[in-house]
């Protein structure tokens, strides 16, 4: 399993050479290229596994706080025919903030004019977490343009108030300690307990990925989380193949949560990974590249 931590890391961090080095793991720069475009207020960082030609395409969406560094065991793992896209959020990653005002509908409308300006019309969207969040709110507004869902650790529900109230109190914790101390119960928090014994490449690339967001984009998308619409109704207007993953051991998206979109989504199927958290892309990148590329084969090509 490869996964790249920026040279803007060594720099921001300020890393010694040596804890450098242990940090950087490499990733296959011939397939996968690092992209920026310009799109209304922001500039949208994206990785891109060129495929010429291409007969799939699949666009991934990162959860929060993370980036798009955490689909790279996904794009390495794609089918020869099929081109993926990793994006960056608006204020996540190497993506500026704009005008700082975040919304679910806010991030997913910045993915459609992101597609809009490639030329992409025809895709599979990927999301884990809030990616999915933004991924089920982008199909309501343009479903046309999708032509397959793969929904991993996430649902469809708003936030009730206990939920609203645990994200103002991480806020309140980001603003009194900072973010290192906001990174590591996040990552006590997503990962199962073997990931926390065993897979010390993903905890590193998480943590890095936290601590390169700003305490005001993570606050920010914190509001956008507890403020984000119900999408439930609409589940069963979804008409393209769905796939829902989850981790087993997730102790953030529950398995109740998970069926509820298997259940009201017509075409939908469900793959549980077993010994994963929320994050069962990295934490068993074999498995979930097997179920991802079973459920692409079913995607007619373009």
């Amino acid at each position: 399993m490869h996964y790249c931590i920026d040279f803007i890391t060594f720099k921001n961090q300020n890393l010694s050479p040596y804890r450098f080095v242990t940090a950087y793991m490499e990733y296959n720069k011939s397939l996968i290229k690092r992209k920026r475009i310009r799109i209304g207020d922001i500039s949208i960082s994206y990785l891109s596994s060129d495929v010429t030609p291409s007969q799939k395409n699949v666009v991934f969406v990162h959860g929060f706080p993370f980036n798009k560094n955490m689909w790279i065991p996904q794009l390495e793992a794609l089918p020869a025919n099929t081109g993926g896209i990793a994006v960056d959020v608006r204020g996540h990653g190497n993506s500026t903030m704009g005008h700082g005002f975040f919304s679910v509908d806010v991030f997913a409308k910045d993915l459609l004019v992101f597609l809009r300006k490639l030329g992409i019309t025809q895709t599979v969207l990927c999301g884990v977490s809030m990616g999915g969040y933004i991924a089920l709110r982008a199909y309501q507004i343009q479903p046309e343009i999708f032509s397959g869902l793969i929904l991993s650790d996430t649902h469809s529900l708003a936030d009730d108030n206990t939920a609203k109230l645990k994200r103002f109190d991480s806020i309140q914790s980001v603003l009194k300690n900072g973010k290192r101390a906001f990174s590591i119960g996040f990552v006590n928090n997503v990962f199962s307990t073997r990931s926390l014994a065993e897979n010390r490449e993903a905890i590193d690339l998480i943590k890095s990925s936290i601590r390169r967001n700003t305490e005001t984009s993570i606050c920010a998308t914190l509001l956008a989380l507890a403020s984000r619409t119900d999408t439930t109704d609409s589940l069963k207007d979804i008409s393209v193949p769905t796939l829902v993953i989850r981790g087993a051991e997730d102790r953030i998206t529950t398995q109740e949560q998970a069926q509820l979109l298997v259940s009201n989504i017509p075409d939908a199927e469900y793959v549980e990974i077993p010994e994963c958290g929320h994050l069962p892309n990295l934490e068993d990148a074999e498995r979930f590249n097997s179920a991802m590329n079973t459920f692409l084969n079913r995607i007619k090509p373009l």
